[in-house]
């Protein structure tokens, strides 16, 4: 079946199947791109800005620069 046979079956497809459709393409996307996927029992770090005083003292330093140059 080619992809112009296959997109309207898709868009009369009710959301919900949509959804898993869209899931299982970006599974096998990452499978064959050898990329890990997300797992329901996992941790993953997330970065947060919250404590980030190290960042946040930077960006005000660039953004004192900023002002210096720009003599507001």
């Amino acid at each position: 079946m080619s992809l112009v046979e296959i997109i309207p079956v898709l868009q009369a497809l009710p959301r919900a199947d949509k959804l898993r459709l869209l899931q299982f393409l970006a599974f096998e996307l990452a499978q064959e791109e050898g990329v890990g996927w997300l797992g329901p029992e996992t941790a993953y770090p997330i970065w947060t800005p919250y404590n980030a005083f190290e960042a946040a003292d930077t960006l005000l330093q660039a953004l004192e620069a900023e002002k210096d140059i720009n003599g507001s």
